[in-house]
């Protein structure tokens, strides 16, 4: 309807790299089912637990609106940055392993112990049903201050004003188990402190 109000073509990219990291029955839909402009890029660098290679897709359906000259755009884009490009051993190892899956109950045993942690601690949080971040409701308006006093108790957290979601924090669970548990006294001492 919007693509006839403005009389221009709109594309919708759907960025995937965590698709396959959904939990409590949550089905991620394909989006290009239902719209044919739809534009998706995926990396494995999440999905095959693959952080820092920049490894994936782009998939740009032959039903969008100027496919042919998307693609092109896309592979001109791809060669003038330049930076983007994946090593040829990482293409190799991706060959080898793109069936491979990722190992959702560890991340979900992560997500619970973090979530159901910070709970106790007082903390209001919106529980996850996909990827492997925690957003954390901040005690104080100023989301940066409370970063900042995390660090004194080693806990990194970043400001969720850098995701379009001020007032809340941003917590990483793709760690090891051990290191949420371990963090869990430590998150205790800062909600005492923020009298929570």
């Amino acid at each position: 309807k919007k693509q006839q109000e403005f009389g221009s073509v709109i594309y919708l990219i759907s960025d995937e790299p965590y698709r396959e990291l959904a939990y409590d029955g949550v089905e991620v839909p394909y989006l290009t089912k239902y719209y044919g402009n739809t534009i998706v890029g995926y990396s494995y660098s999440k999905s095959l637990s693959l952080p820092g290679e920049r490894i994936g897709y782009l998939v740009i359906p032959d039903e969008a609106d100027g496919s042919e000259e998307l693609i092109t755009a896309a592979a001109i884009a791809n060669r003038t940055i330049g930076c983007v490009n994946a090593p040829s051993l990482m293409q190799k190892v991706i060959a080898k392993c793109v069936d491979a899956e990722v190992d959702v109950a560890a991340y979900d045993k992560n997500r619970l112990a973090l979530y159901n942690g910070l709970k106790e601690c007082g903390f209001e949080c919106i529980k996850p049903q996909g990827a492997f971040y925690l957003f954390v409701k901040s005690p104080v308006a100023d989301e940066k201050a409370f970063c900042e006093a995390g660090k004194k108790y080693n806990i990194l957290m970043v400001p969720g004003s850098s995701f379009a979601c001020p007032g809340y924090v941003r917590l990483a669970y793709c760690v090891s188990y051990d290191t949420i548990i371990n963090s869990l006294p430590e998150f205790k001492k800062l909600a005492e402190e923020f009298g929570l």
